[in-house]
Parts: C-alpha cells; structure tokens; sequence
C-alpha cells in the first residue's frame, strides 16, 4: 500500500440517500407529479363529490376504489398462491414456504477461467478485476437455446462499500464511520469491483449453476474501455486529454438497474455517476451549469485523488462521458461495450425493453432524483428475429421522449429532438448532441412533471400497461399538500400504472391511473391505498425495482426499509393488478438485516426467479469487523458478502 491517504466518511446506503444521492438538482417551475395528482383527482371526482370520503381515500385510483368496495369484508381471489412470509428483521433472508432459496455467486467468488480464490485479508485489483464484483443489483437472463437448461446471466455491480470491503481500516466515532487511511490499492480494488459480470449457467436437473471454465464469463469493470455511440459520439463536450477523439470511455459507473434486449444483448443503466468526481469549476465554465443540473461533483469517492480524469477541475467533460445507457453482447467476451448516446444521459434507473407491434422497440427508463423525469426511447429500425446482427445498432436510431402527466388523466410523450420547441440554438441547443448530453434541461425546457424519484419503468407486453416505481421524495414541503396527495413528506413512494393507447408502446398520448400508494395503511396519516385483502405483513414502501413474470404478473423489489424506520427489512412483493384482488400485496422474500432487494429476475418459463441481495449488514456503524450480519457464509472468517440468490419451488413448477 502506498502513503497517500484521505479520509472518508461513511453512512448506510438510506442515510447516503437521505443526505445527498439524490438532493434534487431540478429548479425548473414545471408542475411535480402531487400538483398533477391533486388536479386530476379533485377535478374529476372531489369536487363531483364521488370520492369525498376522506383526503386519504382520494389517494387512491377510482377503480382501486370501486374494487375496495366490491371487496371490503371479503377475501378476493388473487392471481397469487403461496404462504405470505412474516415481515420483520434478522441476519439472514426468508423465503415463502414450499420454495428453496439457493446462493448463487458471491462477492469475491470466482468469474473468468483461472481466477483465484476469494481472500478478503489480501486483496487485489488483479484478482478482483477477475472475481465477481460488489453489490450486485441488476439481473439478467438469456436462454441459450430453445430451452432453459443453459443461459447467460448478467449482473450490475452498482458500487461499493469500502467501510465493509477492506479489513482494518474503518474506524467508528461518534460520527458514525470513517477510513482515516485511503490508499491508492484500495481505490483500484473499487474500481474494479464495479461494473458487471456475466456468467454462462447450466441447469442439469437440480437448479442452476455457474460454469466456471465459461469462455464467455466476463468481468467488466470502471475501466474496460468502451466505444460512444449515437449522436454524441465525438463532440467536443465529450473530448478529453485521455482521449481527444471523443470516442473512447474507460469502464462504467454506478450501474443500478437495466434489462435485456430482444436480441439478446446486455443494458447496463449507469445511475449515480455524479458522485465519484471531485474539484471545481468557475462559475464561467461552459460546463458549469450541465454539471450543476447533475449534482457534479457529488464528492463521495477518493478516485478523484489519483486519478486526474476524475478530478473536474482537470477533465471537466469527463463526467459528459457517463449517464448513459451500455450495451453490451455476452456472447462474445472480446465485444467492446457501447455507450448509446440516443438514449439520452440522466440518471438511469433500469432500461427495460418491449417489441411494440409495428417491429419497433421501445425502452422504457427513469431518473431516478427527486423531482426528476420518466423517459422512453422508441428506435426509428424494426427488430429482426431472423437476423441477430441486423438489431446491433437499433439503439444509435430513435426519438427519445419525456413524459408530461396531465390533469385529465393522459401522459404526453414528449420528443426531445433538436430544432424542435425550445430545443434551438437560443436555449444552448447546436445539434442534437447537446441534446442527449443536457437532456435533463431539455426535459425541463418542455415542461415534463417533476416525479418522486422514478426507478424502474417496467412495461407489461401482455397488457400493455407500463408500471413506474417512484421510490419516495421526502423533500416535497408542508404547504404543497392538496386533498388528493395529502403527503407532504412522501416517505413510502407510490406507483404509477400507464396504460399504452391501442396497446401502441410508441404511442405520444397514453393514459395514466395510480396503482399503489405505499406506506402501512394501519396509520391514517400515511395514505397508503393498498386493498382490504393486505395483511400486516403485506404493505411495503419505497418500491425500486419490479419485474413481470412469465404470467404477466407483477412483482416489486423495495429500497429503504429498515428495522429503525418500519420494523422490516427489504423483501419481494408480489401485487395484484387486475380484478378485485387490484391493488393487494403479498411478502415473498426478505433480505437479511442492512440490506436491500435488487434485481428480481424471472427465466421465460417462470420456474427459476433470480434476486440481488445488496449491502447486507450495512446497519448502523457497521464494519469489516463487526458487520450486522455475516450473511451469507456466518462465518467469523468471512465479511458480509452481497450475493445472487436463487429461487426455485419445491417439486418444480412456477413461482408464484
């Protein structure tokens, strides 16, 4: 290790939330989604007097409302079957009688052929540039074949928790943690852990496992290099001393959700990048203002301190070269990665795809900030099934729009091309690379609604619904409340249900209700909306990511519930959508204490459902040396590891 330190301080992944990962940067006058809700509702039914029950009732959607009636009293069938878990807190995960929780891959466990074996007292760059990386929070899968007895899984390591990673160095104060020593070593074995894997798995009767000789198991880290793709690609604004063409990136940060095309490629969705920069610009920079609309510098890691091109005051467009969505093709592990700049640079949250009916495809993803935007992407090219080759670059052609949340129930998909509206050169506007690399302002310039941290936006192909998860925005001040939204300090989220017009996914006007309004619905206060039919242990808040299975059901994962806040951990809700059981939750599975749910992920048959299991133990002032659980291994010689977990039902058969 070398002598070059700094300090850094520490808190959990909810209190880095809370604290700053998501301090809104939106100063735009447009509308937020509680002025939208509160309009809509109070002018379509309060002011009718048809839901004047009460403010909180009025939360929830009409239909959600007739269907509460039709059911109050009753038990409705729901699309459902299987023993609720019991919500609560412990070191280690639960799931649902009648299946079989398996561990998968851990951190640290072997990827790529010869790789060495997991030794967290000695770690190295090397060795984890070849090992499966840190918190692992997206999840996908790809059969290989016509059946599932083998496929590709692909894995997002978002970032990493160096207070829980490294042994020795965190210290606990009355400020809660802090590594005093940062070294260079250490900022190589973070970079290295981000990123992805991608593993080829076999199912020879009993489950899933790895093939750990793969010539396709991959490890992509912050700094494998990738290509820049689509309109930006060779700006100026992405040109740096490292790379003057413009067309180089090296690695991918802060990848949190994603998906998987129809042609089998791998989308990686980088999130948080905002907060591995450091340094300062003058307030005459052109890029001043770009980086302040994205919260550049957020000053979370020590990278900054060895190396330059993450120091803005240095390479001031390098940060223009992340918050983009990357494809990646597992089935060939020397395939360089690429940044598709056409879709546009915020902070993703998932970018889940759907063949619409005219050939086209369309991706789907959030901003995941408070007071930030829902996105789609809908490509100019229709997707070949005959022709694998002939979808590479779908995603370099397309219109990228914004959704506007109207009073009268509709959504306005609105396009951010160059030269139309306020996108010209009078607002900043050149080209439509400007465009992709400001599309927050763009989005503001449009007047797109403000929403509560949007997560994953997940479209249903069987329905033609489109399902948003707003995780929460505790930061929506008293004053703001109206009878509709009465939840000045929205600490739970809710869930927003868009309908495509004609099952049309590249529709410009849908139609949008409320599913879900998160929260214990035993407190009054709260609001939540979920059905009669929820038990105790059935409620959930702040929803993140989902998945539809092979049902069209829907299934949501959630991020901040804590023993401290709701007396539960994360877990894995199954929720109905339809009928009278609409608007009913079920607990599937729960994590272990500190951590939170990621992925989930089903196979096409249903039968196998893959979970993230992130940040375990990272409850309170935790440490290498004494973390809240030592989940999964609950072995003294062995930290916390986040992990994949997979689920199969006892005797075969689908989940759920």
């Amino acid at each position: 290790m070398t002598s070059e330190t700094s300090p850094r301080p520490f808190a959990t992944p909810s209190e880095i939330r809370e604290a700053g990962e998501d301090i809104p940067s939106n100063t735009a006058a447009n509308p937020t989604m509680g002025d939208i809700i509160g309009a809509r509702w109070s002018r379509r039914d309060i002011l009718r007097g048809s839901l004047a029950v009460s403010a909180i009732a009025a939360t929830v959607s009409p239909l959600a409302l007739t269907a509460g009636r039709a059911r109050a009293g009753s038990h409705p069938e729901s699309a459902f079957d299987f023993a609720e878990v019991t919500a609560g807190s412990d070191e280690t995960h639960h799931v649902a009688d009648g299946y079989d929780a398996r561990i998968l891959m851990r951190w640290g466990d072997p990827v790529t052929a010869g790789a060495p074996a997991f030794d967290p007292m000695n770690q190295t760059a090397e060795a984890q540039a070849q090992q499966f990386g840190y918190n692992n929070d997206y999840i996908g899968f790809f059969p290989i074949g016509d059946d599932e007895t083998r496929g590709l899984l692909f894995v997002n390591h978002e970032y990493t928790d160096a207070h829980l990673m490294f042994p020795g160095v965190a210290v606990v104060t009355d400020d809660g943690v802090t590594i005093p020593d940062f070294t260079k070593e250490m900022v190589d074995i973070e970079m290295a852990a981000h990123g992805g894997s991608i593993l080829e798995l076999v199912n020879s009767g009993d489950g899933f496992e790895v093939v750990a000789d793969s010539p396709l198991n991959r490890r992509i880290t912050a700094t494998t290099e990738m290509h820049l793709t689509g309109p930006a690609a060779g700006h100026d604004r992405l040109k740096t001393a490292g790379d003057p063409e413009g067309m180089t990136v090296l690695g991918t940060l802060n990848n949190c959700a994603g998906g998987v095309t129809p042609w089998g490629t791998y989308l990686m969705a980088e999130e948080n990048f905002h907060g591995y920069f450091k340094g300062d610009l003058p307030e005459d920079h052109p890029e001043y203002a770009n980086h302040s609309r994205y919260g550049v510098p957020g000053g979370w890691y020590e990278w900054a301190n060895f190396y330059d091109r993450f120091d803005i005051s240095r390479e001031p467009n390098e940060p223009n070269r992340f918050g983009w969505i990357v494809e990646v093709d597992p089935t060939d592990p020397n395939a360089v990665p690429k940044k598709r700049t056409a879709v546009g640079r915020f902070k993703h949250e998932g970018c889940e795809t759907v063949v619409n009916g005219d050939g086209r495809v369309v991706l789907y993803s959030g901003d995941d900030e408070r007071f930030d935007y829902v996105y789609k992407f809908v490509t100019n090219g229709v997707f070949n099934p005959d022709d694998r080759a002939a979808n590479a670059d779908l995603l370099d052609d397309g219109t990228l729009y914004v959704a506007r949340f109207d009073a009268d129930g509709t959504v306005e998909w609105m396009p951010l091309v160059y030269g139309d509206g306020p996108l010209t050169e009078e607002n900043g506007f050149a080209s439509q690379a400007d465009v992709v690399i400001e599309t927050r302002r763009a989005a503001d310039l449009l007047g797109a609604t403000k929403m509560d941290r949007p997560e994953d936006v997940q479209p249903n192909a069987k329905t033609c619904r489109v399902y948003c998860m707003l995780t929460n925005n505790t930061r929506r001040a008293a004053g703001d409340e109206n009878a509709a939204n009465p939840r000045a300090d929205n600490a739970f989220g809710h869930i927003i249900e868009i309908t495509e017009t004609d099952g049309d996914f590249a529709s410009t006007k849908s139609t949008w209700d409320i599913l879900l309004k998160c929260g214990d619905p035993s407190v009054a206060e709260v609001g939540a909306s979920f059905s009669s039919a929820t038990t105790e242990n059935g409620w959930f808040g702040m929803p993140d990511n989902c998945a539809i299975d092979a049902d069209g059901r829907l299934w949501v994962s959630t991020d901040g519930n804590s023993a401290k806040a709701t007396g539960r951990t994360d877990g894995l809700w199954a929720v109905d959508t339809e009928g009278e059981a609409r608007g009913t939750s079920q607990l599937f599975f729960r994590v272990p204490v500190g951590a939170e749910m990621c992925g989930p992920y089903f196979t096409p048959s249903g039968e196998t459902l893959f979970l993230a299991v992130q940040h375990p133990g990272d409850d309170g002032p935790s440490t290498f040396e004494a973390p809240a659980t030592r989940w999964p291994d609950f072995s003294e010689a062995l930290p916390v590891r986040p992990s994949v977990v997979v689920i199969t039902k006892q005797g075969g058969g689908r989940i759920g």
